[in-house]
């Protein structure tokens, strides 16, 4: 395949050229390249980008999938140009063991038509399966410093030391304190019994609850030298853990910011109710400000979603009863897009982010880049479709969006796995699956 005449956005610049595609990799990028035997895609006045790394999913599977499975989402996935992903241990069972584990990777091999790697999950009782990880099969090591199922709360300092000290690879945080959340609900319940609102989420779940955590987890890696990476930040205070003076592959300790805290705020509480409600919470505008100034000058690291479907049934619940998370696969790139419209962040920025940065964090081999001889993963979007998001072109199997309503003026048109089209003009190309992700580690 061929792409002829996009803008090619990669690696700090734009400028227009051509790609080839043959069997499975990018063969060749010139100003110009001659069409041979290949389908030929026009790709004038369209962005072509490197698929995106999102490396923080929950696609449900296995357990509770009548919420979402590793087929809808990441189908959803390639639909927002999303051509790899990495999925998170809080299934059913929890992914506490090696065999769980390649259990998921099996389920993928045969369902997923993205690109795949899964946490192994950590647990308060399971270090020595955790240390049977491999770093170069496995993307790495999830812990909860915050609520989660089953066993995996883990917030006892002695169990953090053990974790911390022996675990060569990377290992991602979830970082909320749990006695303070719990301290204000019961603060919230004593005025409103079971009605709280909404609103009090960010209160509940609170500023300070994220950063007693967050500056523990980063304490801990500083004393151990542990490979640190911790997701979903969404307060002003914590990005001041963070620095920008070393490149990004010699940092131990790394940054995310997911979609949802660059574009919501308190405010939306009003309006989106429940629909909205994330652990952490979506805080206020001026937090949302400064997680996106920390990920314009580098503290953060990468751009992710934390994609986490429930049925739209269950969001209508009251507060206390209503889970925390919603879909983001399909309307990531396209919202990330909206910001640079709106003159938040360049686009080159966000390639950054979203695409070349988790390559280098996590040592993807061969993607993340539009370089030849790296796996064809590939998106095309076009600046100029503006679509609204709705039912009937809404892709996960939760069936809505907290997005739903919001007008975009990028769309995606083309999205290429390894070389095959799995997604053109609305439609998934069904007959290839993901490839399993491979980390260049020792």
């Amino acid at each position: 395949m061929l792409i002829k005449s996009a803008t090619i956005v990669n690696e700090g610049r734009q400028f227009t050229g051509d790609i080839r595609i043959k069997n499975g990799r990018i063969e060749k990028i010139a100003n110009e390249i001659s069409a041979q035997n290949e389908e030929v895609i026009d790709g004038a006045g369209q962005l072509l980008l490197p698929g995106i790394i999102d490396d923080q999913v929950h696609f449900r599977e296995p357990g509770v999938t009548y919420k979402a499975d590793i087929a809808t989402e990441s189908r959803a996935a390639v639909a927002g140009g999303i051509t790899s992903f990495m999925e998170m241990p809080n299934t059913k069972p929890n992914t506490l063991t090696q065999e769980l584990l390649e259990d998921k990777y099996q389920l993928a091999a045969t369902k997923s038509i993205a690109n795949y790697s899964f946490y192994m999950g950590a647990s308060n009782d399971n270090l020595e399966e955790v240390l049977k990880t491999n770093p170069q099969h496995v993307c790495g090591v999830k812990v909860f410093m915050g609520s989660s199922t089953g066993n995996m709360l883990v917030d006892n300092r002695t169990t953090l030391e053990g974790l911390f000290s022996r675990i060569d690879m990377l290992i991602a945080t979830h970082c909320e304190d749990e006695q303070t959340i719990r301290n204000n609900e019961a603060r919230a319940r004593a005025e409103y019994g079971e009605e709280v609102p909404i609103a009090l989420h960010p209160e509940i779940r609170s500023a300070e609850a994220c950063y007693l955590s967050s500056s523990l987890a980063v304490e801990l890696a500083k004393k151990h030298n542990t490979r640190l990476h911790i997701l979903h930040l969404s307060t002003a205070r914590e990005m001041g853990l963070f620095t920008n003076d070393l490149p990004l592959a010699e940092k131990r300790i790394t940054a995310e910011a997911c979609v949802h805290h660059l574009w919501f705020s308190q405010e939306d509480y009003a309006e989106k109710g429940t629909l909205i409600k994330w652990n952490p919470a979506v805080k206020t505008a001026a937090d949302r400000e400064a997680v996106l100034q920390a990920v314009l000058d580098d503290r953060i690291d990468v751009i992710a979603t934390d994609h986490a479907p429930h049925t739209w049934e269950e969001k209508q619940n009251t507060y206390f009863n209503a889970p925390a998370g919603g879909p983001l696969v399909q309307h990531a790139l396209v919202a990330m897009l909206e910001l640079v419209q709106q003159g938040k962040i360049k686009i080159e920025k966000v390639v950054e982010k979203m695409c070349h940065s988790p390559a280098i964090l996590f040592g993807v081999k061969e993607r993340g880049y539009l370089r030849e001889g790296y796996h064809a993963d590939l998106v095309l979007v076009d600046p100029q479709a503006p679509w609204t998001v709705a039912r009937e072109n809404i892709l996960a199997k939760c069936g809505w969006s907290p997005f739903e309503g919001q007008e975009f003026s990028h769309r995606v048109t083309h999205t290429w796995v390894n070389g095959n089209l799995v997604y053109k003009a609305g439609r998934i190309i069904e007959g290839t699956t993901g490839e399993r992700l491979l980390f260049a580690r020792d």
